[in-house]
């Protein structure tokens, strides 16, 4: 009996640890601007737009490129690029604009190409220098690439 309880136990063990090693491996939706690879958290994104209707908006900071409406929702947008200080891009119409959803606020970022969901472990590094605003961290990629993700918080937070 005492054998069978012990063997119960390994294998709660086991499933416990397999468990665990689901819980580290975060999702990310990949996105390329300004020549960067970026990763936003898959539980932020809401959908993606190609081509999308920007109406300008005056007196806003220069990284938000005005709001489109969505289905009826006003939704800003903010261009990737502005807010990394690189140049903007020349041709908006190529552009795609990631919805995200942020503690219940919506925001849209423009990007210049969607790449795919990729899972990547826990391995997420604090970055070396403070000098990319939006940016919490970088992580290897397995092709070589470096993979910075991007802050939502920081995204909706006004400074």
């Amino acid at each position: 009996m005492k054998m069978e309880n012990n063997i119960t136990e390994e294998l709660f063990d086991e499933d416990y640890d397999l468990n665990e090693a689901e819980e580290i491996i975060n999702k990310y939706l990949t996105f390329i601007s300004a020549d960067l690879v970026y990763g936003i958290p898959i539980e932020n994104v809401v959908e993606i737009i190609t081509n999308p209707c920007i109406t300008s908006l005056p007196m806003v900071p220069p990284y938000v490129m005005g709001i489109i409406n969505l289905r009826g929702q006003i939704v800003p947008i903010v261009d990737i690029r502005k807010i990394m200080n690189k140049p903007a891009t020349e041709d908006v119409s190529i552009s795609c604009v990631i919805i995200l959803e942020i503690d219940s606020i919506s925001i849209g970022v423009l990007v210049d190409i969607v790449l795919q969901v990729i899972n990547v472990p826990n391995k997420v590094s604090a970055l070396p220098s403070k000098n990319l605003p939006f940016i919490s961290g970088m992580t290897n990629l397995s092709d070589g690439s470096v993979m910075y993700t991007l802050d939502c918080d920081l995204l909706i937070s006004t400074k």
